[in-house]
């Protein structure tokens, strides 16, 4: 019987939903049958052989995605499972893996200066996942990718614009790569079926 796989997100403004569509496009041959779902009306994940999980980082990855992993945790222990975050920045040290996990970085991303401001430090591979490893325990995914963002200051809620603006100083437009984001999905095809 054909792999059916989930391709789930979270969101501020709707992009993310954009590069969900996108992997799931690129997951969707060779019999594979692909939905993409909002995390908040995810039912029952029985009818999945294989999930992806995306959501943009601000502040952490979005809470969606992470109070998602929560509540599947058990479910999501049994079934191969990637995730993708989204982001206008990341600093690289060119990690291909953390904790054993294999790291897809959008070439358009990752910047490997010196690490020495706050910026820079905060921005990281291991920042970003690493928190989400430490809550879900149970849950080892597959591979985690990186991709460019899309930023509108408009979009986002008051802290979170502070935060952007003011910490991370991200400026605002569409980066989104989406020949990175379509190479990852068919890396991804033979290790979720």
């Amino acid at each position: 019987m054909p792999t059916k796989i989930l391709v789930t997100y979270t969101t501020n403004s709707g992009s993310t939903r954009e590069v969900a569509e996108a992997v799931a496009t690129g997951l969707g041959t060779d019999g594979v049958t692909t939905e993409v779902i909002h995390t908040n009306k995810v039912q029952d994940l029985a009818p999945y052989g294989a999930i992806v999980i995306g959501g943009p980082m601000i502040l952490g990855w979005h809470r969606g995605a992470i109070n998602f992993l929560k509540k599947h945790q058990k479910s999501l222990s049994h079934i191969p499972v990637a995730y993708f975050f989204t982001a206008m920045s990341l600093t690289t040290t060119r990690e291909t893996q953390l904790e054993g996990i294999p790291i897809y970085i959008d070439p358009g991303l990752g910047k490997c200066p010196q690490i020495s401001s706050f910026r820079e430090r905060y921005a990281t591979v291991k920042r970003y996942l690493g928190p989400v490893l430490k809550q879900t325990p149970q849950i080892r995914p597959i591979s985690a990718a990186f991709f460019a963002g899309k930023m509108d200051y408009n979009r986002l809620k008051w802290p979170q614009f502070l935060f952007v603006k003011l910490v991370i100083g991200a400026k605002p437009g569409d980066r989104r790569n989406w020949g990175a984001i379509r190479e990852w999905a068919a890396g991804l095809h033979t290790p979720l079926t």
